[in-house]
């Protein structure tokens, strides 16, 4: 390596820094040397390009204590983006998140994707993406699906066939003219947990039901995605060996048993305000919500044998019945968890409602921004 290309890389090094530091929290330069234990001038030369070009902006000085006034520095409201878009089973979603974290728009649409082709839901995505992108800086655009994905392509979604065997994120770049990543839905559902915010600790399964159910595993604050990326199909963990056929050529797999579209069909309702409003009252509802977390814990229980994680948390349809999930899944889960009784594991209602993989999506972008600085120069 010469020396230009290693000055290069410390600098890059430092900038990561400063943008992480400015992630957690604005600050001004004798805040950010402080917590970054760089020198001003090192960051006044780091942060004065990003001023220059609208990726950063100096707030008006204030008094904090003895001495001058400090100008806290903080990424512009109005600076680059990252898109991020959720393609599901019945749904279609949008967010756009600025780098600090901040959602600038988020809508989420009804969209029947289930026979649906490639280019029809790319179709549908760009139209709803342009509808909300205005004339910000885009950094890139995050895109999840319900399936197993690999190099950009759909490897496998039982519930959107589809889709299967298309480059979605080739496809979408050609479209927007944009750079595109493509990442499992459970995957991104997770990450949004990590980033840029810690929301469950760093270590957690995070699992979330639509038609299917993916769960995401975080493991040391990384999402663990095996070797191949294919970890985390909860919803094909079978839990009777002779059960119900499932979409995926097996039987028995947990989806069959606790899926949203089981409980809707054997709470005889439509929709999942609908059976959220029937719990009050209605004890099928109850039996059927019951009985999926049943089906639900013993899945759980499996994960946590295999990975030994301290927190669960139930995301999308599953945190609005959380209050009614909990116990059926507990209950299961303090018999076939080993151990389970000295283990204490937390089960909690994600705080990211049905927006956390959409979010997720486009945290993808943003922290791979913030984590690799020469991007906001491309």
């Amino acid at each position: 390596m010469t020396t230009v290309d290693h000055l290069r890389q410390v600098r890059l090094g430092n900038l990561r820094t400063v943008l992480l530091a400015l992630v957690d929290k604005p600050g001004s330069r004798a805040d950010l040397a402080a917590r970054t234990g760089l020198t001003k001038a090192t960051l006044s030369n780091l942060t004065e390009p990003l001023l220059a070009n609208g990726v950063l902006v100096e707030e008006p000085a204030t008094l904090t204590g003895v001495g001058r006034p400090s100008k806290p520095l903080r990424f512009h409201p109005a600076g680059p983006v990252a898109i991020g878009v959720e393609v599901n089973v019945e749904h279609l979603a949008v967010e756009v998140l600025g780098l600090d974290g901040d959602t600038v728009h988020r809508h989420r649409v009804h969209a029947d994707n289930r026979r649906a082709t490639a280019n029809e839901v790319l179709g549908r995505v760009v139209g709803l993406v342009e509808q909300f992108t205005g004339d910000r800086a885009v950094l890139g655009v995050g895109l999840a699906v319900p399936g197993v994905v690999h190099d950009g392509t759909v490897v496998r979604a039982p519930n959107l066939p589809n889709l299967v065997g298309e480059d979605l994120a080739a496809q979408l770049s050609s479209r927007l003219g944009r750079e595109v990543e493509l990442d499992n839905e459970a995957n991104l559902a997770a990450l949004a947990h990590l980033w840029p915010k810690h929301l469950a600790g760093e270590d957690f399964v995070h699992v979330t039901a639509d038609v299917g159910i993916g769960a995401g595993v975080v493991l040391a604050g990384e999402v663990y995605r095996g070797v191949s990326g294919f970890a985390g199909e909860l919803g094909h963990v079978v839990i009777e060996r002779d059960g119900v056929e499932c979409t995926c050529g097996s039987r028995g797999c947990v989806e069959r048993y606790a899926g949203l579209d089981v409980m809707l069909r054997d709470a005889g309702r439509t929709h999942l305000d609908d059976l959220a409003e029937a719990l009050r009252t209605d004890e099928r509802a109850r039996t059927a919500v019951r009985e999926a977390g049943r089906a639900l814990g013993v899945g759980l229980a499996t994960l946590m044998n295999l990975f030994d994680v301290p927190t669960v948390v139930l995301g999308g349809s599953y945190a609005v019945l959380h209050e009614h999930l909990s116990v059926a899944i507990r209950s299961e889960m303090d018999i076939r968890v080993l151990a389970g009784g000295e283990r204490h594991t937390r089960l909690i209602a994600s705080p990211l409602g049905e927006f956390a993989v959409v979010r997720g999506a486009a945290g993808l972008v943003t922290r791979r921004t913030v984590q690799q600085p020469e991007r906001l120069y491309a």
